[in-house]
């Protein structure tokens, strides 16, 4: 295996990492820009869309509260002070020459989640993303594209 392989294998097998830690959905389509920027603006629409900017490939949601998991936290798996969660989308819509990606990405949080009774208990604390949540907008934005004819690369 020359130089070349081993460089271009190892920059995949970390960009691949990287996107995998970030918890978003990359997808690819051969399609026009403008088809897939219609379908990811329909698609997340039910979300409550607060800014769009097509030029950038940009589109963020309002933050949606709800009850979420109760999960303990610390070695004696403690209760924290409530369940409550909120959660927002992000679409990033990119030009690549005859392939469009899109790539979701949901930033969750959890209310109060700490315990105790400094001020840093009493915040929004980041949380992992919904895979549920994740899934679900991904499998509505291909059935939204695959019915205009485009192609998953």
């Amino acid at each position: 295996m020359s130089v070349n392989n081993i460089v271009c294998l190892s920059f995949l097998v970390l960009a691949g990492g990287c996107a995998g830690i970030s918890g978003s959905h990359d997808h690819y389509y051969t399609c026009a820009y403008d088809t897939v920027w219609d379908a990811a603006i329909d698609t997340l629409k039910g979300h409550s869309i607060t800014s769009q900017n097509k030029e950038k490939g940009l589109i963020e949601t309002a933050w949606i509260e709800m009850e979420g998991k109760e999960r303990t936290y610390g070695a004696f798996g403690r209760e924290g002070f409530g369940n409550r969660e909120r959660a927002r989308l992000s679409a990033a819509v990119k030009r690549m020459d005859d392939v469009a990606a899109v790539s979701i990405l949901e930033t969750r949080q959890r209310w109060h989640a700490k315990g105790g009774v400094t001020q840093q208990a009493t915040r929004w604390w980041p949380i992992d993303p919904s895979e549920e949540v994740l899934n679900d907008v991904s499998n509505q934005l291909n059935a939204k594209l695959h019915e205009k004819g485009c192609a998953t690369s």
